[in-house]
């Protein structure tokens, strides 16, 4: 499937990628507008289906988290929830396909895959570069 096919734009999804803990996530309500569900709806699959979501695929932001979170993002798509979002990492969104099961759950999915291949692609280049530059800058070691 080539760009022209896609049916989210990269930068729609790439907009959505928050790094929690250290790790690269995206947030239920960003997911839900993603799939076009309701957030319920997506949490209440979840909920029904938690031993698919272990600590390293899935959640729960504290209220701390929220708070920084929402000090970064003027216009916040998750805000005003009264519950805490879950936080997928690429592993739990792959997750979800199957626990939401839906054609369009599979094609979002197959774009947010590829979105975090193009971060992780990005970042090993941009890493590389630097310290081609710091080699240079110090006499190539």
């Amino acid at each position: 499937m080539s760009k022209d096919t896609s049916i989210l734009p990269t930068e729609r999804i790439d907009r959505c990628i928050y790094r929690v803990r250290g790790q690269r996530v995206l947030l239920s309500p960003d997911l839900a507008m993603l799939y076009e569900v309701e957030t319920k709806v997506l949490n209440q699959a979840v909920r029904r289906n938690l031993n698919r979501f272990p600590g390293d695929f899935m959640f729960q932001l504290t209220a701390e988290e929220m708070s920084i979170l929402r000090s970064q993002i003027v216009t916040s798509s998750w805000g005003g929830h009264r519950y805490r979002p879950f936080a997928f990492t690429e592993q739990g969104v792959a997750m979800l396909s199957s626990v939401l099961n839906s054609e369009r759950a599979v094609q979002v999915n197959i774009e947010i895959m590829r979105a975090f291949v193009r971060l992780r692609e990005f970042l090993t280049t941009h890493v590389h570069f630097g310290r081609t530059l710091l080699d240079k800058k110090n006499g190539w070691r």
